[in-house]
């Protein structure tokens, strides 16, 4: 004869369930130690306000920022959070582009990030790199930059062969020698400027500086 079933009792976890279905987690994400934001604008005369108030309401401890274009390599505010943020942490940036200046600068950071252990979160994307919907995200991303790169190296040398089916090298056409000499002549015999007796010739000033220099090694060898 068996024994009764023991009473036991259900918890129904809304959230555990509906974050297990939009994110195809088997678990919660790990808690970060630690919440930072960083905030930049691309000019000394906008402000950070709207930045600082969404990463003060995402209970950011403490937010770095930098008022430079996102091109420039030196962002002091950049270089502190890098500095003071440890393993387990998290960064919290409005958006993606306030962190990264272009897609293969984006991934070089999310390397570093993961080298280090930081956890990211973009606010306007809804990127979080705890969670596999997150980590998927930003893996996509680098498989479209890989084909982008790709694809523009499958167009370069489908021109290259075109080029080459009509007796084109490629690269900037030759000067022609006879030209050269015509302006090498020209300006020591004449009391012109180069400029002048390029015009005349038509050649370019930098080539013909490079044949008169190229002449007048040729001829103290001799």
């Amino acid at each position: 004869m068996r024994k009764p079933l023991r009473k036991t009792k259900c918890i129904f976890r809304r959230d555990v369930l509906s974050f297990c279905i939009i994110a195809g987690e088997s678990s919660l994400s790990p808690p970060s130690l630690h919440r930072f934001g960083y905030a930049r604008v691309s000019s000394v005369g906008q402000n950070l306000d709207s930045q600082v108030d969404a990463l003060q309401k995402a209970e950011c401890e403490k937010i770095f920022s930098d008022k430079t274009t996102g091109s420039r390599m030196d962002r002091p505010g950049w270089d502190q959070l890098m500095e003071y943020v440890r393993p387990a942490d998290t960064l919290v940036v409005t958006e993606l582009s306030r962190m990264t200046r272009s897609l293969l600068n984006l991934l070089e950071t999310v390397k570093l990030l993961q080298q280090r252990q930081v956890n990211l979160v973009s606010l306007r994307e809804n990127i979080d790199t705890r969670t596999a919907t997150g980590r998927c995200f930003l893996s996509m991303m680098g498989a479209i930059h890989q084909m982008e790169r790709e694809l523009r190296a499958e167009r370069a040398a489908a021109g290259r062969a075109s080029a080459r089916a009509r007796g084109k090298t490629g690269g900037r056409p030759r000067t022609d020698v006879a030209k050269l000499e015509n302006a090498r002549v020209l300006y020591e015999n004449s009391g012109k400027t180069a400029n002048e007796v390029c015009k005349i010739v038509g050649v370019g000033r930098r080539i013909f500086f490079t044949y008169l220099a190229k002449q007048r090694e040729t001829a103290q060898a001799l």
